[in-house]
């Protein structure tokens, strides 16, 4: 499966490069944004050498596929996030994660991505979606319900598995 640009009504989605790099290490500079996820923000060569990796694709092809985009506002003209997909053909399973700059969050831009995400991987017969969630993390359970994600029972290295609810 290969990832292609997908576009909302405020987005365009476009497939990650290692050209974004750059701009993108700033989109991400924010410590905040790493209160959930652990890290730090990235130099644009870390995260260059970072978006090689990911867009060479899965060290097991035949078991998951990563789907990675860059979020481009089209009135600002600029990157503003990130949506990525690692979809496990077999199973037909994509596990979901986003993230939006400091700047620009409150605009209902992650969850705008995340809708449009989930529709192209509705339209790629995955039928499965699933997403991790830190238990505090509000603004990312907003997004997960808006495309029709539920929390679950079942927990992962301190977050909570969210997946698609049977009726959205």
């Amino acid at each position: 499966m290969d990832t292609e640009l997908i576009t909302t009504a405020r987005l365009d989605l476009v497939p990650l490069s290692a050209t974004h790099a750059e701009e993108m290490a700033t989109v991400l500079s924010s410590p905040a944004l790493h209160t959930f996820i652990g890290g730090e923000p990235l130099t644009p060569d870390a995260l260059r050498t970072r978006y090689e990796r990911l867009v060479a694709g899965s060290p097991g092809p035949s078991t998951a596929v990563w789907c990675n985009w860059v979020l481009r506002l089209r009135a600002e003209s600029r990157l503003v996030g990130t949506v990525q997909a690692t979809i496990t053909e077999a199973a037909s399973v994509a596990e979901i994660a986003w993230v939006v700059g400091a700047p620009w969050q409150g605009r209902g831009l992650a969850t705008e991505a995340a809708k449009g995400l989930v529709s192209w991987l509705g339209d790629h017969a995955v039928s499965t979606i699933v997403a991790h969630i830190h238990p505090d993390h509000r603004a990312s359970a907003a997004v997960a319900t808006a495309v029709g994600l539920a929390p679950t029972a079942q927990w992962q290295d301190g977050e909570i598995r969210w997946q698609r609810a049977t009726h959205p």
